[in-house]
C-alpha cells in the first residue's frame, strides 16, 4: 500500500491536495478546536492544513508557507514536559499568530512570562481594542470573544506590545508589528467569538499576504489532473456507500477516467429501508455509472452475533468489508488502484500523532476509529486513490454540487461507515434491524416534511433493544423497548446541540413509531449536547 500524506508530511501529496499551494500551516496542541481553525482559514478561499507541533522545521522550509497558526491545548507551557515548537520557527521569517496556549508559548519562547491567572476566564467576554492596526481592523471595540483559559501572559516579550485587552485579562491580545508575531488568548475560530472571522482575514489577506485561489473549481482541476497522472491506463476500485463523501468521489473519478472506474456497493445489511435498492438505480439509470452490487447481509450480520462493545462492532464490519471486497476484486478484477473517500477529519482524528515521544503523553485523545482509515490491512494489494483526503465535509458537498451531483445526495445528512448497526445498543440482530429501519424511516419522513432537514446536522432514531418499558395498548399491558429520537445541529460535527425543533414535529414522529412499529412503546429524545457526548451513540 502506498502511503499519501500531506505536502508538509514526507511523501507524495494525494490528488488534488495543492502541493506547492500558499498555505497556513496550523502546528496542532491538543486542540479541540485545530481543525475548526482549519476550516476557517479554507472559508477564506486560502488552503491550510493541521500538522503536529513536532513537525520538523525542515518540512515546513520545504513548503510554500506563508503563514502559521499555532493552536490552543489543554497544557500549560510552565508544566514539565509541556508540548512545545522547534524554537527555530522563529527564524522562518514569516507571519505567526498564536492562539490561546499558542499565545503563551509564542510569549515564553520569546522571552516573556506566563503564569497561572489569578482568575481564570471562560465563555464570552469583552474585547476592548487598544490597538486596531494590523490583525484587530475592522475588529469593534467591545466585541464578545470566546474565552477558554488559566493562565495569563503576564510579561511580554521584547518587542511586543498589547492590541487588546479584556476586563481580566490584560493581555488579550499581543503584537510584534516588526517581525509580524501576533497573539489572541481567545479564540476567534469559534463562531461565538464576533469578530473572529474579521480576525482570520486580516492575518490571511493582510498580514500573510494570501490570495483567495482555494476555490471548488481549481480542487477540482488539480484533482483530475492528478488522478490521471496517479493512476494512468490503469483500472480503478470504489468502495460506494451512497454517501455524500463516496457518491462524489465517483463522479470524479469518473469524470477523470471514465470506464475504468468500477464501483462496488457492497450492502452489509446496516444501511436504512430501501436505501440500496435506490442507490444502484440511481447510479446505473440515471448516472449511467455501473454498480457491481453484493449482497452480504447474512455474512455481516453473522459476523456480529454475540457482540455488545461498539469498537468491536466497528472492527469486526471492517475487517469483514475488506475481505468481502478482496474476494470481490478478485472476481471481476484486477485492478491496481482502490479509491477511498477519506476525508481530513478521518485523517486527523484516526491519527495518534500527539504523542510526545520524550515523555509519552499524549496531547489529544482519538475518540474512535474510523472505518476508512483505521481498518485497513497493511498488505493489502491496492495503491490508494484518495482524491478528498484533504477536504472538509462542507467542501465535498460543494465538489459534488459543482460535479453535478443531485440535491438528495448533496445534502444527504452524515451516516456512519456502521450503519445502523451501532445505532442498536448491544447485539445486532435482524429482528432488531427491522425495527429500527421502520422507526429511522418514520423520523426521516416526518423531518422531510417539516422543512428541517437542511437546518439539522442529523436526524435518526437509536434502539434500546436491551431495555424494556411497561406500556398500554389497547387495554392491553406491554413490556417492549424504547426509540431514542437524536436531532442535532451542528456546522462541522465537532461539537453540536440539540436541535429545538417544534413540539409538534416530535408528538408526530412519537405517536406514528409507537403505532406503526412492532416492538416499540415508548420513545424519547436526547437532549444531550456534544461535548460532553457524541453525536452517534457509539
Amino acid at each position: 500500500m502506498v502511503a499519501s500524506v500531506s505536502p508538509l508530511g514526507q511523501t507524495k501529496a494525494p490528488a488534488g491536495t495543492g502541493e506547492g499551494r500558499p498555505t497556513i500551516a496550523i502546528l496542532d496542541f491538543g486542540s479541540q478546536y485545530s481543525e475548526l481553525i482549519a476550516r476557517r482559514i479554507r472559508e477564506t478561499q486560502v488552503y491550510s492544513e493541521v500538522v503536529s507541533y513536532r513537525t520538523p522545521i525542515e518540512r515546513l522550509q520545504t513548503a510554500n508557507l506563508k503563514g502559521i497558526i499555532l493552536s490552543g491545548g489543554p497544557n500549560s507551557v510552565y508544566d514539565e514536559g509541556a508540548p512545545a515548537c522547534d524554537p527555530a520557527l522563529w527564524d522562518l521569517g514569516v507571519p505567526v499568530l498564536g492562539v490561546c496556549y499558542g499565545m503563551q508559548l509564542m510569549a515564553q519562547q520569546l522571552g516573556g512570562q506566563v503564569v497561572r491567572a489569578s482568575r481564570g476566564e471562560y465563555g464570552r467576554a469583552e474585547l476592548w481594542v487598544d490597538d486596531p492596526t494590523d490583525l484587530l481592523t475592522n475588529v469593534e471595540s467591545g466585541s464578545v470573544m470566546w474565552m477558554s483559559h488559566g493562565d495569563a501572559v503576564e510579561a511580554l516579550p521584547p518587542g511586543f506590545g498589547v492590541l487588546a485587552h479584556t476586563t481580566n485579562t490584560p493581555c488579550a491580545a499581543i503584537a510584534h508589528h516588526q517581525n509580524r508575531w501576533y497573539g489572541v488568548q481567545f479564540h476567534p475560530e469559534v463562531v461565538h467569538s464576533q469578530g473572529g472571522m474579521a480576525l482570520l482575514r486580516n492575518f490571511v489577506y493582510h498580514i500573510c499576504q494570501c490570495e483567495p485561489k482555494w476555490t471548488t473549481n481549481t480542487f477540482i482541476e488539480e484533482a483530475l489532473t492528478d488522478i490521471r497522472q496517479q493512476v494512468g491506463e490503469k483500472r480503478v476500485l470504489l468502495a460506494l456507500s451512497g454517501g455524500v463523501d463516496s457518491s462524489t468521489l465517483a463522479f470524479l473519478l469518473h469524470k477523470a477516467i471514465g470506464d475504468r472506474l468500477t464501483c462496488m456497493f457492497i450492502d452489509q445489511g446496516f444501511m436504512r429501508k430501501l436505501e440500496p435498492e435506490r442507490l444502484v438505480k440511481l447510479f446505473e439509470e440515471q448516472f449511467h455509472i455501473p454498480v457491481h452490487y453484493v449482497n452480504a447481509r447474512d455474512r455481516f450480520i453473522d459476523r456480529l452475533a454475540g457482540v455488545t462493545d461498539p469498537e468491536e462492532k466497528r472492527k469486526r464490519i471492517g475487517y469483514e468489508f475488506i475481505r468481502v471486497f478482496e474476494e470481490e476484486s478478485i472476481r471481476i478484477g484486477p485492478f491496481d488502484f482502490l479509491a477511498q473517500g477519506t476525508l481530513y477529519p478521518d485523517v486527523i482524528e484516526s491519527a495518534d500523532t500527539n504523542v510526545d515521544p520524550v515523555t509519552g503523553k499524549r496531547v489529544a485523545v482519538k475518540i474512535k476509529s474510523h472505518h476508512n482509515v483505521g481498518g485497513l490491512p497493511p498488505n493489502l494489494r491496492f495503491e490508494l486513490v484518495e482524491p478528498l483526503r484533504k477536504l472538509f465535509k462542507d467542501e465535498v458537498r460543494k465538489v459534488g454540487s459543482a460535479l453535478g451531483l443531485p440535491d438528495e445526495i448533496v445534502r444527504r445528512q452524515p451516516f456512519p461507515g456502521p450503519g445502523l448497526a451501532i445505532r442498536i445498543i448491544g447485539e445486532v440482530t435482524r429482528e432488531r434491524l427491522n425495527i429500527l429501519r421502520d422507526a429511522d424511516l418514520i423520523v426521516r419522513q416526518e423531518v422531510n416534511r417539516s422543512g428541517l432537514y437542511d437546518s439539522l446536522w442529523q436526524a435518526f432514531a437509536v434502539l434500546l433493544p436491551t431495555v424494556r418499558t411497561v406500556g398500554v395498548m389497547g387495554d392491553q399491558r406491554t413490556y417492549a423497548c424504547p426509540v431514542v429520537l437524536r436531532l442535532v445541529t451542528s456546522e462541522d460535527g465537532m461539537t453540536a446541540d440539540w436541535a429545538k425543533v417544534p413540539y409538534t414535529l416530535l408528538d408526530t414522529i412519537a405517536n406514528r413509531i409507537v403505532n406503526e412499529v412492532a416492538g416499540v412503546n415508548r420513545v424519547v429524545l436526547d437532549i444531550t449536547s456534544k461535548p460532553p457526548g457524541t453525536i452517534e451513540w457509539e
